[in-house]
């Protein structure tokens, strides 16, 4: 699969550690190497600033695209090399995903796991087959891989639909295996004795 743009989930704030701002400046080097635009929420503050700040000062391309509830509040990039102001959460996420060849998370909050878990759930439905990558910062995704294992091992997801999921420490290395995502086809969720 070519990818051409990539939208990247990631907090309006930086976090704790140093290594959260490293990965989103690694993920910026990764996605101008490999000549892919990013999309991303559309702030100027956190790890989305630092993000798209890296990809611009590197030369690459960053489309932003923000709701107007929160044009302020996460202090809208007005250097990018596209912005679109939408009216709701649901344009937002619904316009990056049409921009967009496949998903990643760096290290964020409620919104980035929800923006996340959501194109994860439209690959396993069918409804496009975008890859979804998390970038494990310092290990800051490492109670979700569990928790995500538990669910399986609990019956609440299979374990093709976990596979879908790729996560690794090292962005190119996610941006290479984003690239040979092949979706499973798989014809139901849970089968007739798991209910």
């Amino acid at each position: 699969m070519e990818l051409k743009r990539i939208c990247v989930f990631c907090g309006a704030n930086a976090g704790n550690d140093a290594r959260y701002a490293d990965a989103a400046r690694a993920m910026a080097d990764a996605l101008v190497q490999r000549g892919i635009t990013l999309v991303f929420g559309g702030g100027s503050v956190g790890m989305m600033g630092l993000l798209a700040d890296a990809v611009l000062n590197g030369g690459g391309k960053a489309i932003g695209v923000i709701p107007r509830q929160l044009d302020r509040r996460e202090i809208t990039h007005r250097g990018v090399s596209e912005l679109h102001i939408v009216g709701s959460m649901h344009e937002r996420k619904a316009l990056m995903a049409e921009f967009s060849d496949g998903f990643v998370a760096l290290p964020g909050g409620l919104g980035t796991l929800e923006e996340l878990f959501e194109a994860l759930t439209w690959t396993q439905l069918g409804l496009h087959a975008k890859p979804c990558g998390l970038l494990n910062a310092g290990g800051y995704f490492d109670g979700l891989s569990g928790f995500l294992d538990h669910a399986v091992r609990e019956g609440f997801i299979r374990s093709e639909h976990r596979a879908m999921l790729l996560m690794e420490r090292d962005a190119d290395v996610l941006l290479g295996r984003l690239a040979r995502f092949v979706p499973p086809q798989v014809e139901k969720w849970l089968s007739e004795g798991d209910q």
